[in-house]
């Protein structure tokens, strides 16, 4: 599994186990920490002083911003109704489908072995429980848990 030369990495990026990781075409920001087996795909922004456990994918449309920690065994998603093949049979490449946005604001943090559904913001400073699925916008701060995800509390009011 490659680090290709069209990884952008920033300032003191520590990725602990470089030979078992898969990140090509997308950009690490300064005193990022990568852990072992960990895919980022093509067209990633990762910010600053972010963590990213291990056994995480992080599938192209996905931006994260500074500071995110993201736990072990984490899955984007970037298209809600993926298919293998056209109507005809044909094998789909990427001109038959539409990548969906994902945004991970600053300071947020997500849970192991959660999901996160393309075309959703998680909000700045918010707190994903472990293993929820995330399928609607997480507003600042708040703390969402469960399948789906749902609004359990406020980070500024529990800690």
């Amino acid at each position: 599994m490659p680090i290709t030369e069209s990884v952008i990495l920033g300032k003191d990026v520590k990725i602990f186990h470089p030979t078992l990781v898969n990140l090509y075409g997308c950009t690490i920001g300064d005193q990022t920490k990568i852990g072992a087996f960990v895919e980022i795909q093509k067209g990633v922004t990762v910010g600053a002083r972010c963590k990213i456990s291990s056994h995480t994918f992080i599938c192209e449309g996905v931006d994260i911003e500074d500071g995110v920690f993201v736990g072990h065994g984490v899955m984007f998603t970037n298209d809600r109704f993926p298919r293998a093949t056209n109507v005809d049979g044909s094998l789909q490449s990427e001109v038959d489908w539409k990548v969906e946005r994902t945004l991970v604001k600053r300071g947020a943090s997500i849970g192991s072995n959660a999901t996160i559904i393309c075309g959703v913001s998680i909000g700045a400073g918010a707190l994903v429980g472990a293993g929820a699925v995330v399928n609607k916008d997480v507003p600042d701060y708040s703390i969402v848990a469960g399948v789906p995800a749902r609004v359990i509390g406020d980070v500024r009011t529990r800690r």
